[in-house]
């Protein structure tokens, strides 16, 4: 299978550039995977595709203020750090630019000299290992000099750091928010809970590989960039009863397909757990535990909109983003949503 299998023509006015007022008043488009067809709301209305019992599964992930402008030690010329994750302790992978300023034991300085760093490796798709250097705590470093990551194809200044984190944000550690997240209220989701719904939380802490595009024109051979999980007992629990019970699994996101697909076994039941994934999903794939997806409108050709053709067809699709266009919905992160049943 192509790259080029999964490209459609998005009109660049369509790229949603900062998020609505409301979070669950975006479009919602309704897309039935067997007989492709589809339904327009607001998302709002998802709770009318939800039932008692039903498991909603949700990425607690909460996304760090990751890029870092500063200067390199010695000359003052200027560096752009963005942490992609934490490989232990104050040792850090990260992309920058411009990357021939660091080599190995190139040392660099941010907001005024309060966080400073070593380059002490290069490592795959040429990204850098890099020690970083402080006195008192990290994160409250971080969100004194750091800036959110937005994907490249957001260009206006984003305000409210909080609108590109979900309401029920927790964990501190990806470069870029679960996108199909943002739509829910704490409001939507008490209204699910007291309808019967059980909702439960994993964590996959998002990297900027998700923007990455596809390179290879056999999509088989792609490189797939790997994300930490983890799911706890607790969480295990509800979704294999839910199962059990006949009900389904509704996971909001990739990131949470990812997970419960990384964990599933061939039955279908899922095992607590913690480590990192570089599931690769793609049309072919069978899926074990999700019945259901909510989630975003996805670059063309990008191994998200491959994860969703898995999901509910290429063509089943295609032409779902071509009816969205049509309709003028809002696309990418700050973007409409979908629901795939």
């Amino acid at each position: 299978m192509k790259v080029k299998d999964f490209y459609y023509d998005l009109p660049e006015e369509l790229i949603a550039q900062e998020p609505i007022l409301d979070r669950d008043m975006s479009k919602l488009l309704v897309l039935d995977r067997n007989s492709g067809k589809t339904q327009h709301k607001i998302f709002k209305n998802v709770k009318d595709y939800l039932s008692e019992g039903d498991c909603l599964v949700l990425n607690d992930t909460r996304v760090i203020p990751a890029r870092l402008y500063g200067e390199k030690e010695g000359t003052g010329s200027p560096i752009e750090f963005v942490l992609l994750k934490r490989v232990n302790g104050d040792v850090w992978e990260v992309i920058l630019k411009p990357g021939r300023k660091a080599q190995i034991d190139r040392r660099f300085s941010f907001g005024g000299g309060i966080l400073k760093a070593e380059v002490i490796d290069i490592v795959e798709q040429g990204n850098r290992l890099v020690r970083f250097e402080y006195e008192g705590i990290f994160e409250h470093i971080l969100d004194k000099i750091g800036l959110m990551p937005l994907p490249p194809y957001i260009t206006r200044r984003l305000d409210d750091k909080e609108r590109y984190q979900t309401v029920y944000s927790k964990n501190k550690g990806s470069a870029a928010a679960p996108t199909a997240g943002l739509h829910f209220t704490r409001e939507l989701l008490e209204e699910l809970v007291d309808m019967g719904v059980n909702i439960v939380y994993v964590t996959l802490h998002v990297g900027l590989g998700t923007f990455r595009p596809v390179k290879v024109e056999n999509i088989t051979e792609h490189y797939m960039h790997s994300e930490f999980y983890t799911i706890s007992d607790n969480a295990c629990n509800v979704i294999n009863n839910a199962r059990l019970s006949g009900k389904k699994v509704i996971a909001v996101g990739t990131t949470s397909v990812r997970v419960l697909e990384t964990v599933g076994d061939e039955k279908g039941r899922v095992a607590p757990g913690s480590g990192n994934t570089s599931i690769f999903i793609y049309p072919g794939y069978s899926f074990k535990v999700v019945d259901s997806i909510i989630t975003n409108f996805h670059l063309p050709e990008s191994t998200l909109i491959m994860l969703i053709s898995a999901f509910a067809g290429r063509e089943n699709v295609l032409n779902a983003y071509n009816e969205a266009i049509r309709e003028k919905y809002r696309f990418f992160s700050f973007g409409d949503a979908m629901m795939i049943l």
